[in-house]
């Protein structure tokens, strides 16, 4: 960390969170690669909010030492639970991407009954956006929230890819509630409770990386929840889930650093200690040249993410802070791709064999990031669109 764009108030929590993850989540994370275990997430995740790190983007529920807590002390918070287990921490940024659109948009009542359980570390949520026709092309939301008889809504549609589908505690799901309006402008964004009737989850998926946490279908068939749970007006949704995603890939910007950190730490230690052809391997061109670049490619995404993430913190948001936030989540999640492939590279045999490491396990975690959370093409669009403004690029 080269703690340019970070004070030292941000050294000492990131230092109080390494602390934590060494003690709390260290010696859950193989039960959680190679069991799946879900019990230790969600007694990681309990702690978690028992030491008042879920509240961090809620100022005015915040009870610590931190004098602004913000993105940046949640991105912190991200990148050290991946440097130990990418899969918790996709939980918790799922979680967290939930309370964020609660805090901001959720009337009184319903923001009060779902919120504090999560940021309590005692719930989680999800958001339910993906459909089988439906990824970034959020145009072709097929799910309808129309209005029921007595004034509540009814949502119907299938979601899948969803974080935390069937032990997820409550629901953000998008769908078309004006399928007059133009395509992805009839958007709404409602708040179904899990237990509601007609939820359902028909499949759960087995993922190559990633393993402990859980990923699977949501299935909405005329589930109807009360008038108040709509988020923001009908018609919202958009703007909703466009400020959702910008907060989410500043986040993922952290989980690719913690894992890229984490591959990069193994693939420096043996260049140093393993001897090949009389000297350690480190000295060889073609391995220190690896070496190097894995550095400035962090440090490049390090830059990037805390400068999105200090810039959110400042206020910026909407559109202005799309560019910066897709750089962060782009170029830290490919860095993470890129750390993970060369480490198992430069482990050889050892890289690809579960029993002498961690190598194998973050290349295959490490896959998911550049599609999670948005592409990383959808991020050079999203880049390109602000560079080129006279112009609308064609996806």
């Amino acid at each position: 960390m080269t703690h340019v764009l970070l004070d030292a108030d941000d050294r000492r929590f990131q230092a109080e969170v390494q602390d934590f993850m060494a003690r709390e989540l260290a010696p859950r994370a193989g039960a959680i690669e190679r069991e799946d275990d879900w019990e230790a997430v969600k007694a990681v995740a309990r702690l978690l909010g028992e030491a008042g790190w879920l509240r961090l983007m809620f100022p005015d529920l915040y009870r610590g030492w931190l004098a602004k807590p913000g993105l940046t002390h949640a991105t912190l918070l991200s990148e050290e639970a991946a440097r130990v287990s990418y899969a918790f921490e996709t939980t918790i940024a799922t979680a967290l991407s939930c309370a964020v659109p609660l805090y901001r948009h959720a009337l009184p009542a319903v923001r009060e009954r779902f919120l504090e359980a999560i940021v309590a570390g005692r719930a989680v949520g999800a958001i339910c956006v993906t459909e089988p026709d439906a990824g970034s092309d959020t145009a072709r939301l097929a799910t309808r929230i129309s209005r029921d008889g007595a004034g509540g809504w009814v949502v119907d549609g299938l979601k899948r890819y969803i974080s935390n589908a069937s032990v997820a505690d409550v629901y953000i799901v998008y769908g078309v509630s004006d399928p007059a309006a133009a395509p992805g402008r009839g958007l709404s964004a409602v708040v179904v409770p899990a237990g509601t009737q007609g939820l359902s989850f028909p499949r759960r998926y087995s993922f190559m990386g990633r393993r402990g946490c859980v990923v699977g279908e949501v299935a909405l068939e005329g589930c109807r929840v009360p008038a108040d749970h709509m988020l923001g007006e009908p018609g919202q949704g958009q703007r909703i889930m466009a400020g959702m995603f910008n907060f989410e890939r500043v986040i993922l910007g952290g989980s690719g650093l913690g894992v890229a950190r984490d591959a990069f730490e193994i693939a420096r230690r043996h260049a140093q200690t393993r001897v090949a052809f009389g000297e350690p391997l480190g000295r060889k061109q073609l391995i220190w040249s690896q070496i190097a670049e894995m550095s400035w490619r962090i440090d490049a995404a390090e830059l990037l993410t805390y400068r999105a993430a200090k810039q959110y913190d400042a206020g910026l948001a909407g559109k202005a802070l799309a560019k910066p936030a897709a750089m962060a989540k782009l170029v830290a999640t490919e860095t993470a791709v890129y750390c993970a492939d060369r480490t198992v590279q430069i482990l050889g045999g050892d890289g690809i064999t579960r029993e002498f490491g961690k190598a194998e396990q973050l290349y295959r975690d490490a896959r998911a990031l550049p599609i999670v959370g948005g592409t990383s093409e959808m991020a050079r669009y999203l880049i390109a669109s602000a560079d080129l403004p006279d112009i609308k690029p064609n996806l």
